[in-house]
């Protein structure tokens, strides 16, 4: 099981989609069997992490 909150913080990086003015910022981890994902504004807040899979269908889906 992957837990977002143990990952270092260098293992973050803001998605691609995400906007540069400061606005929405979604941050991603790659490389992992499954993709965590956390608002870039609320960094202790809660993370979401889903499957490869999943995450490349909503990606596609946008």
């Amino acid at each position: 099981m992957i837990r977002a909150n143990s990952l270092p913080e260098t293992a973050w990086r803001k998605s691609s989609y995400s906007s540069d003015n400061g606005g929405t910022c979604v941050e991603v981890v790659d490389g992992l069997p499954a993709v965590p994902v956390r608002d870039s504004k609320a960094k202790e807040g809660p993370s979401l992490v889903f499957g490869r899979s999943a995450w490349s269908a909503f990606v596609d889906a946008l």
